[in-house]
């Protein structure tokens, strides 16, 4: 719950700073797809982080898939432009790290562990598109 709760802070936060509207996550688009991608058996994104977190290397799992995982390219797009953003987006640093850099993927997460709790969804925007009221 925390994970997919802290991704949807995440994904939101991305929006926002490239002038989306932040209501926009909470549909099929957003919290839709970010539940289907943590629940699902059948989703290739699932399948790849499974599998790395039973041990294999990311080579070994996307030489065996006939599908693509867009996740993987994915992370690396978003760690760019987050850097780019200048946001924080820590999930999404970690999975790039895991991916990309050979982090071990218990050193992820202890770290995303050790992290102080904060605001999960701090959208500046009303349902109706209006600031909400102070």
């Amino acid at each position: 719950a925390a994970l997919i709760t802290r991704g949807l802070a995440e994904i939101t936060k991305i929006t926002e700073a490239r002038g989306g509207n932040p209501m926009t996550m909470l549909s099929l688009a957003g919290v839709g797809d970010l539940l289907l991608t943590c629940t699902a058996t059948m989703s290739r994104n699932y399948s790849v982080g499974y599998r790395l977190g039973k041990g294999e290397t990311l080579e070994e799992v996307q030489g065996s898939m006939s599908e693509v995982a867009e996740g993987v390219k994915t992370a690396k797009s978003v760690h760019f432009l987050a850097q780019e953003l200048g946001i924080e987006v820590p999930i999404c640093e970690q999975v790039y790290q895991v991916l990309y850099n050979g982090k071990s993927l218990s050193d992820a997460i202890g770290e995303l562990l050790d992290r102080e709790a904060g605001v999960e969804i701090g959208c500046a925007t009303a349902v109706d598109g209006r600031p909400p009221a102070s």
